[in-house]
């Protein structure tokens, strides 16, 4: 049991000073003075001069490695538990990408329980970029009903030379079964869904909100911040259509494509052209491969996604682009775990579960990490680490 004495809480909304009980894996009591008697074995955080905000949800994550567009030896690593939680990161949804061949369902699954049995909290989406939908059970439908970790279907790939080239009637599909899905399920039912560059850009997604009955909360588009004219669209379709929009954080900033859009900057430019602040979100894209092509489309190099990156571009959210922390905040943790239907994650109430960080109120760097009520970080420095982490 923990008590978090003095901290600037942010819910993600700004609470002011409080002081904060965690047990049993759960927030159990706020107030702005809690008295603790040390014989009761109640550990005490000095949270002074502290931020302490909700663990992080990262909504696509490659926990098994991607990438291969370069053949089998650019075939990305597996992510390790430390590079999730050094990150402040608590939960993830794990997702496959571009090879649906040698990366599976049923080892999506596995490594999926793996990182929880070491101690955070994992979702997986069913699929991969191709369509139609590699499932486990051969029905997206069946696989969120039957599969306790499958919270919906992604990243299926559309607008990119990498995609199946589906049809607008063949993804209305996808997203059809995976809400029914969902409903039958109780659970989110969201499809992610990987943009490329191509001209079509939102056009699918719009086709869906204006020729079916099916609500824009069950479609989350990614790396709308990949270029300039893909970040206007996703602003405007926002904007117009209600729409929810995912930047990727996984950018290098110091090598950005001449058109890409730092995520920080990303939520910057959507806030002041008028998005709901509750309709954007980051994602890493962790492990996931991001290769570049020559303008012919032949492969030239490859690099690799970092969770850490969703912490960092949220931080510099705040600090380069002059966001309010409450509203950085949001695209990492409320909006995520609404958007996901996780109404225990992503706040910092009473009862939730105890998925928080504590961070240097100036710097905002990181101190401490607790994922379901058991210290990770403290003091910057790594408590845990994977099975086979040196």
């Amino acid at each position: 049991m923990f008590i978090i004495q003095s901290a600037h809480v942010y819910a993600p909304e700004d609470l002011g000073i409080l002081d904060v009980l965690v047990g049993g894996g759960k927030v159990i009591k706020m107030a702005s003075h809690l008295p603790v008697e040390p014989a009761y074995g109640v550990t005490v955080i000095d949270g002074a001069k502290k931020v302490l905000m909700p663990g992080l949800i990262d909504a696509h994550v490659h926990i098994l490695g991607g990438g291969g567009e370069g053949g089998a030896k650019t075939r990305t690593p597996e992510v390790m538990l430390s590079d999730i939680i050094s990150g402040g990161v608590t939960t993830v949804v794990g997702c496959l990408g571009t090879d649906g061949c040698t990366r599976t369902m049923s080892n999506l699954l596995a490594k999926a329980k793996g990182l929880e049995e070491e101690g955070i909290t994992t979702y997986v989406y069913t699929g991969s970029y191709q369509v139609p939908v590699r499932t486990l059970t051969g029905s997206i439908i069946d696989d969120l009903i039957l599969l306790e970790k499958v919270v919906g279907t992604g990243e299926i790939a559309i607008s990119d030379h990498r995609s199946s080239q589906p049809t607008k009637e063949e993804f209305a599909r996808i997203v059809a079964d995976t809400r029914v899905g969902g409903i039958l399920s109780a659970k989110a039912g969201l499809v992610n869904i990987h943009m490329g560059d191509g001209r079509e850009k939102l056009a699918f997604l719009r086709h869906v909100l204006e020729h079916t009955q099916i609500p824009a909360s069950n479609m989350l588009p990614t790396h709308i911040n990949r270029s300039r004219v893909l970040m206007e669209d996703g602003i405007d379709y926002a904007c117009r259509l209600g729409g929810y929009i995912d930047l990727t954080t996984s950018s290098d900033p110091d090598f950005l494509e001449p058109d890409e859009i730092k995520a920080s900057t990303g939520l910057k430019l959507a806030l002041d052209a008028g998005v709901d602040e509750n309709h954007v979100t980051f994602s890493s894209d962790g492990q996931g491969s991001l290769p570049a092509f020559n303008p012919d489309g032949t492969f030239h190099g490859l690099g690799v996604g970092k969770v850490s990156s969703l912490y960092r571009e949220m931080r510099d959210a705040v600090f380069l682009d002059k966001v309010p922390l409450a509203s950085a905040l949001k695209a990492v943790t409320a909006n995520p775990a609404t958007l996901l239907k996780l109404p225990t994650k992503g706040r910092i109430v009473e009862h939730a579960d105890a998925d928080l960080v504590l961070a240097d109120e100036k710097t905002l760097a990181i101190d401490t990490v607790i994922a379901k009520g058991a210290l990770m970080v403290s003091g910057g420095q790594l408590l845990v680490k994977g099975t086979f982490e040196t």
